[in-house]
């Protein structure tokens, strides 16, 4: 009776967790591409938004506010603003007309006094104040003060449009902060190059180095050199970027005489050194588990053991090979912290490997922490990019897999 209670209990027990762990990935994984796709769908904000800096009392559309801090929300659909307040001895009035349907986010302001249309080069000659336009979207205006630090400013923040999911993926300009450009085409283009460049290099070392260890180490050696290799399979990867930083970034520079070594060589390198012991234990893991009777009919039949590896024991192992493959690649294509150290982080459309770059993930790392609004929903979308690319070249492997067991 206990043991059947026993046997019931951890049953229940397992699917449950089972069930609340599959929820809680889901759950993230909706919550990511929520965040990442919302921004081609929407805009950052209903309306403008103003943001007061040492004004106390400032009236807005008839309006007042006093004391505020944070924004003030026009309602949407809001297209002519009426701003007074008090400055020195008398009120400074103004006006502006925020035109929706205008995408040059420049001229989508205008501004206003006695019935009449203001350039904002006449801004200064018209008012007290000076106009700047610090950043897309954003016009600051300012007030001449005793203090430079004491000057009252006030911030006209527009609402950005929904990104153009095209321009996302084909645009050569990563300009976040100031032209709020969003164009990753650089980045995929790194990313796929410093990914693809590890597997070819990575690869093919390590099913030499598995091979050698299943067919032609003795028994006691190959357990000795396996301990190693899964040794460096668990160093982190900040290890590898400072190896690589001090070792293959100054001879990258030396060998092809460059200005610096930090380049997409030089990270494509290392991610394939890291690669190295997951592919070469997935790999040798799968070779050895090949019955030995499979050998034995291949030696048999006059085949040496470098034939009967290669050509016998080999293709019985290929969906771990594949396995090891996939796995490998996933961690080329979603490293971060070796290429960050390794690679420049330069934003730019490169296809030389002697060039420095940017991949995803390390933009995603870079500018997380200060990050804010569609900046942060954009390094969502990479995330999502980032998923997208390896669900597609894991399913481009499986599928070869299987042509390759169906031939």
């Amino acid at each position: 009776m206990n043991r059947k209670f026993a046997d019931h209990f951890f049953k229940y027990l397992v699917s449950t967790v089972a069930l609340f762990s599959v929820l809680a990935l889901g759950a993230i994984v909706m919550f990511v591409f929520f965040q990442g796709t919302r921004t081609f769908f929407t805009s950052t904000a209903s309306g403008i938004r103003l943001v007061p800096q040492r004004i106390n009392d400032i009236t807005v559309n008839g309006e007042r506010y006093l004391n505020h801090s944070g924004f003030i929300y026009l309602p949407d659909g809001t297209s002519y603003v009426r701003i007074n307040f008090p400055l020195a001895d008398e009120e400074e009035t103004f006006y502006f007309v925020f035109d929706a349907s205008e995408r040059n986010p420049e001229l989508a302001v205008r501004f206003v006094r006695d019935g009449e249309e203001l350039l904002h080069d006449d801004f200064q000659r018209s008012f007290a104040g000076s106009i700047t336009y610090p950043e897309a979207y954003v016009f600051t205006i300012e007030w001449p003060a005793a203090i430079a630090a004491m000057q009252p400013r006030l911030h006209i923040i527009l609402p950005e449009p929904p990104y153009s999911f095209l321009s996302f993926l084909t645009g050569t300009r990563w300009q976040p902060t100031i032209f709020k450009t969003y164009g990753i085409l650089p980045m995929i283009v790194a990313t796929i190059i410093v990914a693809f460049g590890a597997i070819l290099i990575g690869v093919p070392l390590a099913l030499l180095c598995a091979v050698f260890m299943s067919e032609f180490l003795p028994a006691r050696f190959a357990s000795i050199v396996r301990s190693g290799i899964e040794l460096l399979a668990g160093i982190p990867s900040v290890v590898y970027g400072f190896f690589g930083l001090m070792v293959i970034v100054p001879m990258v520079r030396q060998i092809f005489d460059i200005p610096a070594g930090n380049t997409l060589l030089s990270a494509t390198i290392v991610l394939s050194l890291m690669i190295l012991p997951t592919v070469t234990i997935i790999a040798e893991t799968s070779l050895r588990a090949v019955p030995r009777s499979v050998r034995e009919a291949s030696l048999a039949l006059g085949a040496s053991r470098i034939q009967t590896a290669w050509r016998v024991v080999l293709p019985h192992a290929n969906s771990g090979i594949i396995a090891g493959i996939i796995l490998g690649m996933s961690r080329a294509v979603g490293e971060t912290m070796a290429v960050i150290l390794v690679a420049g982080n330069s934003p730019q459309l490169v296809i030389n490997p002697l060039e420095s770059a940017r991949t995803l993930t390390a933009t995603i790392a870079l500018e997380m922490g200060y990050a804010a609004g569609r900046h942060s929903e954009m390094l969502f979308s990479i995330g999502v990019v980032l998923f997208s690319m390896i669900l597609i070249l894991n399913s481009i492997i499986l599928c070869l897999r299987r042509r390759m067991e169906a031939a």
